[in-house]
């Protein structure tokens, strides 16, 4: 047993956490608990219930130059997070029974527990993936988003109604090829050919801001209707994945489909391209700053569901190439929760916003009702932070293998324990760190 004493929940009341660490659960929640076993003094301290971050891409199988399981976890781990959900766009793609399996023996080297989503192309065999602990399908690509995953209506219909008749959610890439801008490639051509040579030595790219311009809201807004038109016909659970406009969360919300927002559409806008220059690319892309604000409204407010990182990191060689050659992703699992912390420490969410954006709602759009809060008898998955304690946040210091992040400079506060079922799989101090043993499972199983 593990007392945790005097610490400081999400809605403001201070009490002892007691942990059943072999169990795994929280064994009670109360003011003055009776001396068991061990004890932390969390005296100051905000204990919050682990960041379940519903949207990962780790990498593996097939491209372990960016991220493995290992390196993601580690990253997921030390920014507090406790569950991830990776997505199917791995090679082998996550669309049969194989290549579950495959990816499943990847993930048995994750320091956290994780969900691992089924994909649909037109070689997915849904008999195979249902058979096994899959959590949802997703993201399910509207548009050819990467390349090679982009589906049909009539498939995107078979799978909805396949999910449904599973009892499982499905998580929409929602953006309509068709309204793509062509005439923003256009434009990014002639603004090349316009440079002298000289210039175009010295600048390998166009404009970053011309990947904006070319995938359109309006791309993004149309393929939100249409997804939620066809969740609505089919009677299932849409959820839409990195929602990055508040037009597509209002239509999410109006046809009571559930949506989720990156922390780079929350904390980024195409004013930070001259910054980020392609590092900043990513699908959906990047938005005006008046977009991003109304994006922050809604996510303050209650409207959006929840905050899920989009984690897609490549390596800094890969990102380094022309704006229409780059790779589209960026790193963000660490620093989710910390850049949500430190914006409530300056006033503008509050706690318990932070924990029902990363935790309480995650839980419940998924079905992993022992996750997601701080009560007796659920997983003992648990955030110890100072919140007073925030740091700048530097690519060198985080524990992805890609090593850079879109967020350099910015401020964040950082757990000093990370607890996955009771287990402590992250440690920090004022002069070290250090990392448990790798614990994760999956929690279908």
């Amino acid at each position: 047993m593990l007392t945790i004493r005097n610490a400081t929940l999400a809605d403001g009341r201070e009490v002892d956490v007691r942990v059943d660490t072999a169990a795994g659960r929280i064994a009670a929640v109360g003011s003055t608990l009776t001396e068991s076993g061990e004890s932390l003094d969390a005296d100051g301290k905000l204990l919050l219930p682990g960041m379940i971050d519903a949207h990962v891409h780790f990498r593996e199988p097939g491209f372990s130059h960016k991220e493995t399981w290992e390196t993601g976890s580690r990253s997921a781990a030390a920014g507090g997070v406790t569950t991830v959900v990776d997505q199917p766009n791995t090679d082998p793609p996550t669309v049969d029974g194989e290549a579950f399996d495959r990816k499943a023996d990847r993930a048995e080297s994750s320091y956290v527990d994780y969900g691992i989503n089924g994909g649909v192309t037109e070689e997915w065999d849904s008999e195979e993936l249902f058979d096994r602990p899959v959590l949802a399908l997703g993201e399910v690509f509207l548009a050819d988003s990467t390349g090679e995953m982009g589906i049909e209506e009539e498939l995107f219909r078979e799978a909805v109604e396949r999910a449904t008749d599973e009892y499982r959610v499905v998580t929409v890439h929602a953006e309509d090829a068709d309204l793509f801008s062509e005439a923003a490639t256009e434009r990014s051509a002639d603004d090349r050919e316009a440079r002298s040579a000289s210039e175009r030595a010295s600048e390998h790219r166009p404009r970053a801001d011309a990947w904006s311009a070319y995938r359109t809201a309006e791309a993004e807004v149309a393929a939100v209707e249409r997804a939620c038109e066809i969740g609505d016909e089919l009677d299932a659970r849409i959820h839409v994945a990195h929602t990055s406009t508040p037009q597509g969360v209002d239509v999410a919300t109006a046809a009571d489909a559930t949506c989720e927002v990156t922390p780079h559409h929350l904390f980024l806008s195409r004013e930070d391209y001259d910054e980020l220059g392609t590092f900043g690319r990513m699908n959906p892309p990047l938005r005006s700053e008046s977009r991003r604000e109304a994006l922050f409204e809604r996510v303050a407010d209650g409207t959006v569901d929840m905050v899920a990182t989009d984690h897609a990191p490549h390596t800094r060689e890969e990102k380094d190439a022309g704006i229409w050659d780059a790779p589209s992703g960026v790193p963000g699992v660490e620093t989710a929760l910390p850049l949500l912390l430190e914006e409530a420490r300056t006033g503008n969410l509050s706690y318990e916003r932070v924990r029902d954006l990363t935790a309480a709602n995650p839980a419940d759009v998924f079905g992993l009702t022992r996750r997601g809060r701080v009560e007796e008898g659920l997983m003992a998955d648990l955030v110890l932070v100072d919140p007073d304690d925030s740091r700048e946040i530097r690519g060198e210091d985080l524990h992805s293998k890609c090593g850079w992040t879109p967020f350099e400079g910015m401020a964040g506060v950082f757990p000093e324990l990370t607890m996955v079922r009771g287990q402590v799989v992250y440690e920090r101090d004022e002069d070290s760190e250090r990392f448990g043993d790798p614990v994760g499972e999956n929690v279908r199983e």
